[in-house]
């Protein structure tokens, strides 16, 4: 008898649970986040196989942007609407369309946080009087000049030449090691110049930042410079800076575990 009753109340459960209707806003938010995803991964695989210039690719990016907030918001709204008790279902599809809306949200932020926090310029140099020379990229072009330099040392002062004990050619050696264990395409290795020209890409769509390395002798031991630029845009976020720090930092700790 009281498996009766308890069998007859779960399937009163379930004929309420099939008479409630999904929350609108449940769907829609989770159709616009997945969209917003779809899109952006639409943006950047068209751009890396060259179907659209950059300017679509980030026109597409935008609009993936612009949905996944929407998302993020219908969503919020739907998993209110289909909380437990509430009178409509789709509450795993609710927090699936948050999921799905909030890390686009959440790098759109960041993006734009950079942009207003770091100096409208895009290439960094540690040294900013004789700055090293691209010879190898495709389009070779120099420094910015006075004014790109005064900028960079008010926002990133520093950004410095690193000295080693080691010998010029053995800090080539390192440093060009490092550039290849970082996954930098190189584009120039030239030993004799102590010149090292590279290549890195973004993680998503794959732009394209130029890195050159220079070593040269410092008294007894050497003297590595650096300089980054992006090929695309006139801005980068801090990326080249701190592409400098990373790789400056961690020849220095190479080179402390090698014996001169």
């Amino acid at each position: 008898m009281k498996m009766a009753l308890q069998d007859r109340a779960m399937g009163d459960d379930a004929r309420a649970n099939e008479g409630r209707r999904v929350s609108k806003f449940a769907l829609s938010g989770f159709v616009l986040g997945a969209g917003s995803i779809a899109v952006l991964a639409v943006s950047a695989s068209g751009y890396r196989l060259g179907w659209w210039p950059v300017g679509t690719a980030l026109s597409l990016a935008e609009w993936a942007v612009y949905s996944a907030i929407i998302g993020l918001a219908v969503s919020a709204i739907g998993v209110v609407l289909s909380r437990p008790g509430a009178g409509r279902r789709g509450f795993v599809l609710g927090l699936l369309g948050i999921a799905a809306s909030l890390p686009l949200v959440a790098i759109a932020a960041q993006w734009q946080y950079a942009a207003r926090t770091y100096p409208p310029i895009n290439d960094i140099s540690t040294d900013t009087e004789d700055p090293p020379v691209f010879w190898d990229m495709p389009n070779p072009t120099e420094y910015p000049g006075a004014r790109n330099a005064a900028v960079q040392r008010a926002a990133y002062p520093d950004l410095a030449p690193l000295i080693l004990t080691a010998a010029p050619g053995q800090a080539y050696a390192l440093a060009l090691a490092l550039a290849k264990e970082k996954g930098w395409e190189i584009v120039a290795d030239e030993p004799k110049d102590g010149r090292i020209e590279a290549v890195d890409r973004s993680l998503l769509y794959g732009f394209r930042d130029e890195i050159i390395i220079r070593v040269s002798s410092s008294g007894s031991g050497s003297r590595v410079d650096l300089r980054s630029r992006s090929r695309i845009g006139r801005i980068d976020r801090g990326v080249n800076a701190k592409r400098i720090r990373a790789f400056l930092a961690a020849l220095k700790e190479t080179a402390g575990q090698v014996r001169p």
